[in-house]
This record gives structure tokens, sequence and C-alpha cells, in this order.
């Protein structure tokens, strides 16, 4: 069983955005009994939405997967060539990594001068949120293009008695 495929992650895209749609249509239905749009979510667009979501990131980890392990393991040694594209991508990520960590602090220190407030607050978290994503592309380019990866198989009549 050496097969990494992507079906289960499209199916969870899809299936993802089947519940997206019908959280909306809800809304939708809702506002063309009532009149009115309602001020809060009802409980089927909160579930709805919920399981939209853990499928999203399922399905999107998923195809990540696919794409940095590739689709067919085979038990080998892989040695990576990294070229020079992602050794540039790499490094305007740090700079850029960099330069966002001195306007995030550059916002505490303003909040702290002139108290919190609703813009702030957004700002921090969209740029820490912009951070922690730059991070997690910096480490999918690590593992992709810098690390060397040895893929192991098991005999199938192994000792595990299961």
């Amino acid at each position: 069983m050496y097969r990494n495929d992507s079906v289960v992650p499209f199916f969870s895209l899809g299936l993802s955005e089947v519940f997206f749609i019908m959280a909306y249509l809800d809304r939708s239905r809702i506002i063309a009994y009532s009149g009115t749009a309602p001020d809060a979510l009802s409980s089927g667009q909160i579930g709805l939405i919920a399981f939209g979501m853990t499928l999203f990131i399922y399905g999107v980890i998923g195809l990540i997967s696919v794409w940095l392990e590739g689709s067919e393991l085979r038990p080998t040694k892989h040695q990576p060539e990294a070229g020079l594209a992602p050794v540039v991508v790499g490094v305007a990520l740090s700079i850029l990594l960099a330069l966002l960590s001195g306007f995030f602090v550059r916002i505490i220190v303003y909040e702290l001068d002139t108290g919190p407030g609703p813009v702030n607050t957004l700002l921090e978290g969209g740029v820490f949120g912009l951070m922690m994503a730059i991070i997690a592309v910096l480490l999918v380019l690590y593992k992709k293009y810098f690390m060397e990866e040895e893929v192991l198989a098991e005999d199938e009549h192994s000792e595990v008695p299961w």
C-alpha cells in the first residue's frame, strides 16, 4: 500500500463546498420566511459551517500531502536538489516575515499609547495571522526542497499480531 491518492481530499473539498452552500441557502430560506436578516446564525448553519470547515481543512492538508510526498510512495531515499527559485522565495519570505514582525511590534506599541480599539485589534490579528501563514509556507518549502527523505516499508507479514 504505497498509494497517496488525491481522491479523498478532492471529495472532502467538494463536500465542504456543498455544506457551505447549504448554510447559505438555509440563511436565504430564513430571510425569505421572516422578511428580515437574522442577527445570529441558526444552529443548523453553525453545524454546516463547522463540518464544512473541518472537511475543507482535511482536504487542503491531503492535497498538500500529495504535493509534498507525491502520489506513489516507493521505499527509497530521496535527495532533494533545490534550485534557485526555492532559495529566492525562501529569502524573500524571510525578509517579509522580519518586516511584518517589526510592523506587529509597532502596532502593539501604538496600541499601548492610544488604548485598545477595534481597528488596532483587527490589524494585530491580521498581521499575526499573515506571519503564521508565512511561517507555514516556509516550513513547506523547507520540507519539499531542502529536507532529505526516506520512505520505509514493512513486510505485510510482520511480527505485529494485528
